[in-house]
């Protein structure tokens, strides 16, 4: 399938009138970036009526849910790439076109020379009279803040912090039935923690007006729904009203395979509140490890109401390949929720979430022409003036780097003697790994003057874990090349660990990545041929989330890099 840049561009880049170009060499030109992926347990075909998980495949964690009238607004975590907090827009609840980015200006959030897995954490998005909210925490980079927006394709207002939620994280905004707005967040304890992962959920009365917090600061939850079991990380906090209650929903448990679901209820906003005999109303562990095509760590779900009053549950959930490995990062799932009694269940025990299920009872809206969900193929042509809205860097840009312009039809990357590994902006832009069994595939334009130049293709789940592909000069010669790094002990532009030489550069004009769950292939061609194998088998548990930590999933792209 391939996309003609009919999406919705409002939030999309704008970098190159924002800063000034540096000094520019010899731009590494990439005409096209294709990416193709099929999972065995998401490409059989599906039945009528039903729906396939996961909604949004790949690193989409942490989802949050609107609904305005008939649409659907949800937004997930990116932590610290940029641009962030990607906004979709869906009218069944099934199919989701991403329509901006949140933070799509350098100057709305600065993430330094942070981590990955740092930067904005667990977004929530709220409508209220006309406006839309998203509140967020900037972990390491500002604490909590909100942003505001009267359209949710963007723009997006320059963050209000939230002073009095300093420490917290997992922010949500909720305005009860008199029309009082407040404000919950995880939060550190009253007093020291009792033991690890030991927190809390807060609350505080919100000025809408004044955009401001104030008021008394009241903890409802304190460690978790059963204290004496020393629960962990209770989190992702949301209110509902329904029936003279209100019902706080939250995740517990950490993130990993323990990951939950809980719900309590009050009478009033800020409590006393009771939780379910039931709990947990969401989760996957205890199920046996050696059932086929394993989803886990389940949880951070937020709860929807369709017009006709069927509820439904946006939640975060891993689609493992061996023992808590995965590649894709946490991806977005979609479950019925049932309310026919007094609490809402999403999962009874040991029941497994579905790959496929019978959709909403929402008219179904055409597939997207950007899928996210199933098997697809997608190539990037690089035939507008921006670049498409799921295009992602490594933290902000300080000046301009990629060019749409200069050469119609194709991405130009300036090389920089900036590496993948020096948790700084190099000229590398990446696409989500959506799949297990995937492969990305690029054409290039590009000849290196200088040893320690290179072009070429990564495979990246964090600074200090990824694959380059790329043609580079040794000893004054062209050579395509295997770079790997697996650890901040290695060195920031990584170690070669498989190379050939090349009689011309344009002899590695195509360069291709396969991904077959933990094993990675790497190959090269001409304009015209056959494509040679580089590398093959090459060890892909490096770069899953148990192996290299952090939050985020693998995502693919070109990179360009210069000796000086």
């Amino acid at each position: 399938m391939k996309t003609r840049r009919t999406l919705p561009l409002v939030a999309a880049l704008t970098l190159i009138s924002a800063f000034p170009a540096g000094a520019q060499t010899q731009a590494a030109r990439f005409e096209s970036f294709t990416y193709e992926g099929s999972d065995p347990a998401t490409s059989g075909p599906l039945q009528p009526g039903q729906y396939r998980n996961p909604i949004l495949s790949g690193f989409y964690p942490d989802p949050s849910v609107t609904r305005v009238g008939q649409d659907y607004y949800l937004v997930t975590s990116t932590f610290s790439y940029f641009p962030g907090i990607p906004v979709f827009h869906s009218s069944d609840l099934v199919n989701w076109t991403q329509i901006g980015n949140a933070i799509d200006r350098p100057d709305q959030l600065d993430f330094g020379t942070l981590g990955l897995s740092r930067g904005v954490f667990a977004p929530t998005i709220e409508h209220h009279d006309g406006l839309f909210y998203i509140l967020n925490t900037c972990v390491d980079c500002g604490d909590n803040f909100l942003i505001t927006a009267t359209d949710p394709a963007g723009p997006w207002s320059d963050p209000v912090w939230l002073p009095d939620l300093v420490g917290g994280i997992d922010p949500a905004l909720f305005v009860d039935q008199e029309g009082q707005a407040w404000i919950l967040n995880n939060g550190p304890p009253e007093g020291p923690p009792q033991y690890d992962g030991h927190r809390a959920i807060w609350i505080q009365r919100y000025d809408l007006e004044r955009q401001v917090t104030f008021g008394p600061r009241t903890i409802l939850v304190n460690g978790g729904v059963d204290f004496s079991t020393k629960p962990i990380w209770i989190e992702g906090p949301h209110l509902t009203y329904r029936n003279g209650w209100y019902y706080l929903t939250c995740a517990e448990g950490g993130t990993a395979e323990g990951h939950s679901q809980v719900v309590l209820r009050s009478r009033a906003p800020d409590g006393p509140f009771e939780a379910f005999e039931g709990n947990p109303i969401l989760t996957q562990r205890g199920l046996p490890s050696d059932r086929p095509y394993p989803i886990t760590s389940a949880g951070h779900a937020d709860l929807v109401q369709t017009p006709d009053g069927d509820w439904w549950a946006t939640l975060l959930a891993v689609r493992p390949y061996g023992p808590d490995q995965y590649n894709t990062g946490r991806e977005t799932f979609l479950l019925p929720v049932d309310w026919s009694g007094e609490w809402p269940i999403i999962t009874v025990p040991d029941q497994v979430i579905p790959y496929a299920a019978a959709r909403p009872d929402l008219p179904e809206q055409p597939t997207p022409d950007v899928p996210t969900s199933g098997p697809f193929r997608v190539v990037d042509d690089f035939d507008a003036a921006t670049l498409p809205p799921w295009w992602m860097m490594m933290r902000n840009p300080h000046e301009a780097w990629f060019d749409l312009t200069s050469s119609p039809g194709a991405l130009s990357l300036t090389p920089r003697a900036v590496d993948l590994g020096d948790n700084a902006n190099p000229s590398f832009l990446g696409r989500r790994q959506q799949h297990q069994f995937a492969t990305a595939e690029t054409v290039m334009d590009w000849t290196p003057t200088q040893d320690g130049d290179r072009a070429g293709m990564a495979a990246l789940q964090s600074d200090d874990f990824w694959y380059l592909l790329a043609v580079g000069q040794e000893n004054g010669r062209p050579v395509v090349e295997l770079r790997k790094r697996t650890g901040p002990e290695e060195p920031a532009d990584g170690a070669v660990i498989a190379s050939a030489p090349l009689s011309d550069p344009d002899d590695a004009a195509r360069l291709r990545i396969t991904a077959r769950a933990d094993r990675y292939d790497f190959a090269y061609a001409g304009k015209a041929g056959d494509w040679t194998t580089l590398a093959a088998d090459v060890d892909g548990t490096v770069l899953s989330t148990r192996t290299a930590g952090g939050f985020v999933g693998v995502v693919f792209g070109p990179h360009a890099r210069s000796a000086d």
